[in-house]
């Protein structure tokens, strides 16, 4: 199963530049990356990155992703949680988040 990840542009740099990251700075306050299904990233995305251009979606596989943890979040839903850096080798695919209109265009999570 794929979650994902948006990143800021700077965010996404240091991922790439030093291969891991422990993320943005909420995930920095709250001791754990945070990610997205594909049932709960747009509304993600418009909630925390409202506006926000030059964003990366990563896609990241669940499957083997040592430290990973379902928890409650938003009304009770599961979110997976990451206790440990990410690391560029983590990532599927990342692809562009544009902003039109003042809503971000999803790639196909299908």
């Amino acid at each position: 199963m794929l979650i994902y990840k948006i990143f800021r542009a700077d965010e996404w740099s240091t991922l790439q530049a030093d291969g891991e990251t422990v993320g943005a700075p909420i995930d920095v306050a709250d001791g754990y990356i945070h990610f997205s299904t594909t049932q709960t990233v747009a509304e993600t995305a418009a909630k925390y990155f409202a506006d926000a251009e030059g964003l990366m979606l990563l896609a990241v596989e669940t499957e083997g992703l040592e430290q990973l943890k379902w928890e409650p979040a938003r009304e009770d839903v599961l979110f997976p949680h990451l206790y440990r850096k990410l690391r560029m080798d983590d990532v599927v695919w990342s692809k562009p988040l544009p902003l039109q209109d003042g809503v971000h265009q999803f790639p196909d999570l299908t």
